[in-house]
């Protein structure tokens, strides 16, 4: 989509086709307005054709704005890195963050507090649930995979990001499926399939940004000068390509009508629940835990201006973590209708995944080696390296909970909620925050945060909550599976689910007061970043290294 270089201004082929795309695709939608029933579907409609306005415009003003010539790709035998559509990710990612981490807050009081619903459509448990989820997963940590990844690869490829308008494309529309994804939920649009919520309109149109999205990477990568690939865009593509698949697969629909927002799942039964947790776990191991690998291998070894301890052990870890991650999704399904065979394979693979799992933590974590005094004066170092040991918890704690006779103990309870939490928040969150600190002042040409403070006290209330949270998570869930297996001796249940509810009330209190303390930290890494920001320059001051005669 790179404009055409001539000495005279012209609109170039990519411009000038995404302008005709977006306005055939804004009369599409104003069609589709016009003939929908649906009060809830015209509001999407409108929602598109507005967004295809909008990006006709924008293409044109920015045409008129910008120079002849295409952007250079080296300045003085320099890269000429684009970091435009990186700052756009990184804002995003914290605005959505506050939102989910809010939104979660809001659902915590609620299971406490159920008059808090507010007896409304739009703010019931069953709607606010998914966009908490997706909030935090793909709105707050996509932002992140988006602005981490479109920087390794610059950097570690010494090359400008393929395309003109593509990087922008990636990262506008993949904001504005939020948006789209978002209020859906709200207005009750959804096929009800957990992590993946949004109806056919809004799948097809992800599918189309996330292809642009992999072109974009893999060009850039294609057209590098350093000649090595370094391990963290690996882990970028695996999970670039491994979404992409999972996303086709399991929401592979008929809609029932263009001027309709429902769609028809073809799988049935117990094919369709093998798919939704083949998708959902696996978007757990290539959403939140490839992709932020990545951010691990680059940003750790950056920020502690150390090697990572072991080249080799990172591509062992990465083959063996995206062979094994593939088969472990029936684990979700114990005890359920899906074969007794696939269960075990579920189970036998998850086991094995602590293997792979905890190579990759050992590797991050060893590469202190010889710069542990860091950990005492950089908070942003605290929060990669603790990530690191939630991560390690956490993918102990998978695998043990996939083995059939714990998992009778620990399904449908709280302690799933504090397992799913101690990798949420603990690992993909922390890591996400210390990438980010990282990032701003690189990208907006300041020499360190506004406050290094700010960002000690922020570790510190985040991690005190992510701690309360868990633990209670985990006595609420230990206590409610032992109760409702718990037997009188003539075979009764000795407790009722009310008493089970009633016991955990307490520790409902503890996790709403553990996200308040998360949410906290947000708006004070909020303040601090958009002081950072003010006034900070558009360059970029991070040296750039002589590409490597040869690697070990």
């Amino acid at each position: 989509m790179a404009p055409t270089m001539t000495g005279r201004k012209t609109l170039g082929a990519g411009e000038g086709s995404l302008a005709v795309f977006f306005a055939l695709f804004a009369l599409l939608w104003l069609f589709i307005a016009s003939k929908t029933t649906d009060a809830a579907y015209a509001f999407h409609a409108w929602l598109f054709v507005l967004g295809s306005i909008v990006a006709v415009v924008a293409i044109f003003k920015r045409y008129m704005a910008r120079p002849a010539e295409a952007p250079p790709q080296e300045i003085d035998g320099l890269p000429n890195y684009n970091f435009g559509p990186i700052k756009f990710a990184s804002v995003m990612a914290m605005f959505w963050g506050i939102a989910g981490f809010l939104v979660g807050d809001i659902i915590a009081w609620q299971l406490a507090f159920p008059a808090l619903n507010f007896d409304l459509p739009w703010t019931n448990f069953g709607r606010l649930r998914p966009l908490h989820t997706s909030a935090v997963i793909f709105a707050f940590g996509g932002n992140v995979l988006l602005a981490t990844s479109f920087y390794v690869v610059q950097r570690t490829c010494r090359a400008r990001l393929a395309g003109d308008l593509s990087p922008w494309f990636v990262v506008l529309g993949y904001n504005f499926f939020i948006l789209v994804a978002g209020t859906g939920y709200l207005l009750g649009i959804t096929q009800g399939k957990e992590y993946a919520e949004p109806e056919w309109y809004a799948d097809l149109w992800l599918t189309v940004v996330w292809v642009v999205y992999f072109l974009v990477f893999v060009l850039t990568v294609a057209k590098r000068k350093e000649p090595h690939i370094f391990v963290a865009n690996w882990f970028y593509i695996a999970f670039i390509l491994t979404i992409a698949v999972l996303h086709l697969g399991n929401n592979a629909t008929v809609p029932v009508s263009i001027f309709s927002p429902k769609s028809v799942i073809v799988w049935s039964g117990v094919q369709d629940a093998m798919f939704q947790w083949w998708y959902g776990h696996n978007a757990v191991g290539f959403f939140l835990t490839a992709g932020f690998l990545g951010i691990m291998y680059y940003y750790i070894p950056k920020q502690a201006e150390r090697p990572v301890y072991s080249y080799r052990l990172s591509i062992v870890h990465f083959w063996a973590l995206i062979f094994t991650y593939m088969w472990a999704g029936p684990h979700h399904l114990h005890y359920t209708a899906l074969p007794d065979w696939a269960q075990s394979i579920g189970m036998l693979f998850s086991l094995v995944l602590l293997a792979p799992s905890w190579g990759g933590m050992i590797n991050g974590i060893m590469t202190l080696s010889g710069a542990w005094h860091k950990l005492r004066d950089d908070p942003i170092l605290k929060f990669l390296i603790v990530s690191l040991s939630f991560y390690g918890m956490s993918t102990f704690e998978g695998p043990m909970m996939a083995i059939k006779t714990v998992n009778a103990l620990s399904h449908y309870t709280d302690w799933t909620v504090g397992h799913v939490h101690s990798g949420a928040l603990g690992w993909v969150a922390m890591i996400s925050i210390g990438s980010i600190y990282y990032l701003i002042p690189r990208l907006f040409g300041k020499s360190e945060m506004f406050s290094v403070k700010l960002i000690t006290v922020h570790f510190w209330v985040a991690t005190i909550g992510v701690v309360l949270y868990i633990a209670s998570m985990w006595i609420s869930g230990v206590m409610q599976g032992l109760m409702w297996r718990a037997v009188n001796a003539d075979g009764t249940l000795t407790y009722s689910f009310v008493e089970s509810v009633k016991a955990s009330y307490p520790f409902w209190a503890i996790r709403f007061l553990g996200g308040v303390l998360f949410l906290a930290g947000m708006l004070v890494m909020a303040y601090n970043m958009l002081k950072t920001i003010a006034g900070g320059r558009s360059v970029d001051d991070a040296r750039v290294l002589v590409p490597a005669a040869h690697h070990a």
